[in-house]
């Protein structure tokens, strides 16, 4: 298996480190947490960070927690979706096209939540699934995905799921 340190991967794919923390801050604000740091990028282990206050809102924490898997995944298919196109049907090798391919995947490869984004949804499902919170419940599944995706990073999954949203399904709907 070939081996990238991750500093190396972090600085390659930049733009994905700093849309997924803007998505944690972006629903942070939409339910007015308070924010007390954000770090939207640096060189290190975390690559960045927002530090918000605890709320006991399941909705709030969910959306806050899973907010990069939601806006990087749209952004990545969005992106690459209109930038695949002169490449598929034209055959326009043109650096854009190119350019936004990677854009989009770099995004695409930072959308999975970290493991304490996931524990911290688990710990309030446990609660809110005694009362029969429908969301909570379809948290679980998504929970384990995330612990699972998280330790076949190793194995390049990020990458995987970053050229399956952004190549991958412009494939599929464009054949």
């Amino acid at each position: 298996m070939f081996f990238i340190p991750g500093e190396l991967i972090s600085i390659l794919t930049f733009p994905g480190i700093i849309v997924h923390e803007f998505a944690h801050m972006f629903f942070c604000k939409l339910r007015k947490i308070a924010v007390f740091d954000a770090c939207y990028f640096r060189v290190g282990n975390p690559a960045g960070f927002v530090v918000h206050e605890n709320t006991n809102n399941f909705t709030t924490t969910f959306l806050v927690s899973m907010g990069p898997f939601i806006v990087n995944t749209l952004l990545c298919l969005l992106i690459c979706l209109p930038a695949y196109m002169p490449v598929k049907f034209f055959n326009l090798d043109h650096p854009l096209s190119y350019f936004l391919i990677w854009l989009g995947v770099s995004i695409g490869m930072h959308a999975i939540p970290s493991n304490q984004d996931a524990n911290n949804v688990f710990q309030q499902a446990k609660e809110q699934v005694k009362h029969k919170n429908i969301l909570a419940i379809l948290s679980f599944p998504l929970v384990g995905l995330i612990y699972i995706f998280n330790l076949l990073r190793f194995f390049w999954a990020d990458l995987i799921y970053g050229v399956t949203i952004g190549i991958g399904i412009p494939s599929l709907i464009f054949g």
